[in-house]
């Protein structure tokens, strides 16, 4: 049973249908809600309803637009492992420190939980072609699903976006084009061909699912932790729709009662110094960001210089207490290196930033030792090998090994 009432402007206010497909708000062009029947929900649906049900994120399908099950597009939706970083605890001074581990979804990376709920949407509302602009893991992940779906998927990516990215899409069936710019010239590709190709555009926050899909990630996290929230989430921000989103779900389970207290995270929107809008926009208190001009990192997931729902992002972080922090990128690949030799953890850059920031965030007094906090690892580090550059001694067999220098 679907419980949506109506899509809501997150800017304006105004209310559109939820029966048939949209992009931004047509009065403001700005991103939408999902509404939900709540009321009608707690009625319908509890914490005890869970038991039993697959562990998916389709296990909280009251809480999700889908109105026909049988046109779910899913390629085995896992709930992720909370794992406890004890060494990584220990070295910074805190006391419990968690890693949601987004690595374990299909194609690698969180982006499966905002495409596996966009995609399965555009089968209900019987869209065939689909395109959208990514800086690597949600290109991926897009036509992968599309391909599910069998539908046609077009997808655009700045040239130096990593290979591995590149050549993901492109076995998954996907027209995959290089673009000569940033993130926001691939979007700015994709919504001229709204017109001129009829593909329906999936590009982050312009259609109003994938914030549902990674919902989910608030919802699981709340679920594994016994219905008490952290009191510290660290989120690496590009476009800022897992952080909208996980806010949105606390949200709603508030309003259903599930919580265990009123108490909700502060959250922390974690950015590289060489990509930062974000930060500088809540380091100046204001709730639009400027574009971010010159954006290089190697953490490509959060280089996006302009991101439509960065008023959702700040509004989102300000709301719960948090903030939004900037790192050096010089400390990107130093943190990958001890992740993995520290708990054998291997995390993508974008966690890394996350990382280099609850460092800073400790140092400054703004995180307590004694709090519980959570970090997400949005995606595997094998898909990034350019991140760290380590040049590996050789052996040249044609000599005896020189046991001195191993």
């Amino acid at each position: 049973m679907n419980f949506v009432t109506h899509l809501e402007c997150a800017n304006c206010g105004e209310r559109h249908d939820a029966g048939r497909p949209h992009g931004l708000c047509v009065k403001c062009q700005r991103p939408l809600w999902v509404k939900y029947d709540l009321a009608a929900v707690g009625k319908k649906f509890s914490k005890k309803d869970l038991a039993g049900r697959a562990s998916s994120l389709w296990r909280y399908r009251e809480l999700l637009p889908v109105m026909d099950p049988a046109k779910i597009v899913s390629l085995a939706e896992t709930m992720t492992p909370l794992l406890a970083v004890n060494r990584i605890a220990g070295q910074m001074g805190v006391k419990n420190l968690l890693v949601k581990d987004e690595s374990r979804l299909p194609t690698g990376s969180f982006k499966a939980r905002g495409m596996a709920m966009a995609v399965t949407m555009a089968n209900e509302f019987g869209i065939r072609r689909v395109a959208v602009p990514t800086a690597g893991n949600a290109g991926g992940a897009m036509a992968a699903y599309a391909a599910r779906a069998g539908m046609e998927a077009y997808v655009f990516m700045p040239q130096d976006t990593p290979v591995i990215n590149a050549k993901e899409c492109w076995l998954a069936g996907a027209k995959t084009f290089y673009v000569n710019g940033l993130i926001n010239d691939c979007g700015r590709i994709v919504g001229e061909g709204k017109t001129k190709k009829g593909w329906f555009d999936l590009s982050t926050l312009k259609e109003p699912y994938r914030i549902e899909g990674k919902k989910t990630m608030g919802l699981e996290l709340a679920e594994q932790l016994d219905w008490e929230l952290p009191d510290v989430i660290l989120y690496p921000t590009g476009g800022g729709t897992g952080l909208i989103g996980m806010w949105k779900a606390f949200a709603e389970l508030e309003q259903l009662g599930w919580l265990a207290s009123s108490r909700k995270p502060r959250m922390i929107s974690c950015q590289s110094d060489g990509c930062a809008p974000i930060a500088t926009a809540f380091a100046k208190g204001e709730r639009f960001a400027a574009k971010f001009e010159n954006a290089a990192t190697i953490a490509s997931g959060v280089r996006v210089p302009v991101a439509v729902g960065d008023f959702m992002i700040l509004d989102a972080v300000c709301a719960s207490g948090g903030t939004a922090i900037a790192v050096p990128e010089q400390t990107i690949g130093p943190w990958m290196k001890k992740s993995i030799s520290l708990e054998g953890l291997a995390i993508c850059p974008e966690t890394a930033v996350c990382f280099s920031a609850l460092e800073m965030l400790l140092a400054r007094g703004e995180i307590k030792p004694d709090e519980r906090i959570v970090v997400f690892n949005t995606g595997a580090a094998q898909k990034y090998p350019e991140a760290v550059k380590e040049q590996l001694p050789l052996i040249d067999i044609s000599h005896p090994v020189d046991w001195s220098k191993i």
